[in-house]
């Protein structure tokens, strides 16, 4: 019944996001900390990764607990002032599609993959979606206080994903394993509307 409903919930989830996915990008008003709180609750695309490192951190254990979400903050600073810097980077929407796709196919196969290695890729992903963060500050009003909003909002939704991990691993233990294919799935389908 509880795993029922929780599929359930995350289609409806699933499908009430993706008539958003555009929404978290270039072109749209921003200014000061309360438009970067909500921002990453704009974009689908941006939501599922966040969740996904914590469910990813969650399930990876170990040191991986903090450094995959530290490792994708960290670069999401670096990507977002590199946009301000050079805002002629491109595949940016690839990247974020693929961080999408990629993330939710570790976690529906619980790869173990070396610590090193899953910073490497978290820190790209950090990167890329830092990086279209950074290109809705230019000429931006508060784009610091607009920075660290979008920064606040992206380590709850890691803290989301690494609660739901955490809180499933004894009695839901493919609970996390069924999310990761759904995210797999929405990171198809945001590949193929680019």
């Amino acid at each position: 019944m509880i795993r029922k409903s929780a599929t359930q919930f995350l289609t409806a989830f699933i499908l009430l996001g993706i008539g958003s996915a555009a929404f978290a990008h270039p072109g749209h008003d921003v200014s000061g900390l309360g438009a970067g709180l909500m921002h990453p609750f704009s974009g689908f695309d941006h939501l599922l990764a966040m969740v996904a490192v914590g469910l990813w951190a969650a399930q990876s254990g170990g040191r991986k607990i903090w450094l995959l979400p530290a490792a994708f903050m960290l670069m999401m600073a670096v990507g977002a002032k590199f946009a301000l810097i050079y805002p002629f980077l491109s595949l940016v929407e690839s990247g974020i599609a693929a961080s999408v796709l990629v993330l939710g196919i570790i976690i529906a196969l619980s790869l173990k993959l070396s610590v090193r290695l899953s910073v490497a890729i978290t820190a790209l992903f950090g990167f890329f979606h830092g990086y279209a963060h950074g290109l809705e500050m230019f000429g931006a009003i508060e784009a610091e206080t607009y920075a660290l909003g979008f920064l606040a909002t992206t380590a709850a939704l890691h803290l989301a994903g690494i609660a739901v991990g955490v809180a499933t691993r004894i009695r839901f233990v493919h609970l996390p394993q069924t999310l990761g294919a759904a995210i797999a799935a929405s990171g198809v389908w945001l590949l193929s509307t680019i």
